[in-house]
């Protein structure tokens, strides 16, 4: 039996990589899919890839409060309600250290990854509420529960985003919905090879030896996929996890579990 059949998702960041996955199991699995991004060329595509009547796109920037009412009010105008909420639309921010990183660019990273969060969470609870609970998910990252050097505006923005799903889990358990946090580790999508880019310069590397050195801290060896993240956050929306709320879920392939 389909684990989404009838459910209604509404997917931030669902262009490409994790969202776009998700989007694709979450239809696989029954579900009515709303995507939303700020690239509608993106969006377009992953509609057109996962090829089926059940799933849209919304353009948006998560960051605008008009922009946040107006693609959950077309969630509910296009599939009747909202079930399920993957707030994952976020933004890597430039690699430098912090004497050297602009006002701006943290204001920046901080309104995509926490502001757009935050204002998912406020708009679709009472959306949550009419469909009698639901489920929330929150992207936030290993750099949520530890320090990297050279990307501050990042590590503060996906720290507090843990910490938004432990207060917004608390919140909304009265109302059955439940919130919880995914914590990727380094995945083989358009973010991690951004990344890569703007780490080997400041590291002294190439982009080839810097992801050789970083994968070879993960014990799997290996990067993981957007398709691994996606079944997490299928096993979050689901009746699966209906006892699992405020929890933080690091998926990195143990990075993690030791120090070295």
């Amino acid at each position: 039996m389909s684990k989404l059949a009838g459910k209604v998702a509404v997917i931030t960041g669902g262009g490409s990589g994790i969202g776009a996955a998700t989007a694709k199991l979450f239809v696989d699995e029954g579900a009515h899919v709303l995507i939303v991004g700020r690239t509608q060329e993106k969006l377009k595509l992953t509609v057109k890839e996962i090829d089926s009547d059940d799933v849209s796109y919304a353009t948006a920037d998560v960051a605008k409060v008009e922009d946040t009412q107006r693609y959950l009010a077309e969630a509910v105008e296009r599939y009747g309600g909202i079930d399920v909420v993957i707030s994952n639309a976020g933004i890597e921010g430039p690699v430098k250290i912090t004497s050297d990183h602009s006002v701006e660019d943290f204001d920046d990273v901080m309104a995509t990854n926490v502001r757009g969060v935050w204002l998912s969470y406020k708009f679709a609870l009472p959306e949550l509420q009419r469909r009698g609970g639901g489920s929330m998910v929150l992207t936030a990252s290993v750099a949520g529960v530890f320090g990297l050097p050279a990307m501050s505006a990042y590590v503060a923005s996906k720290h507090a985003v843990i910490g938004l799903a432990r207060t917004f889990a608390q919140e909304a358990a009265g109302f059955n919905v439940r919130v919880n946090a995914v914590c990727p580790g380094m995945i083989d999508n358009d973010m991690f090879d951004a990344l890569m880019r703007k780490f080997a310069p400041v590291a002294g590397a190439s982009e080839e030896e810097l992801t050789s050195i970083f994968e070879a801290r993960v014990p799997f060896k290996r990067k993981g996929t957007s398709e691994e993240i996606a079944r997490l956050n299928l096993f979050l929306a689901s009746d699966d996890s209906s006892y699992v709320t405020g929890a933080a879920y690091v998926a990195d392939g143990g990075v993690t579990a030791g120090i070295l």
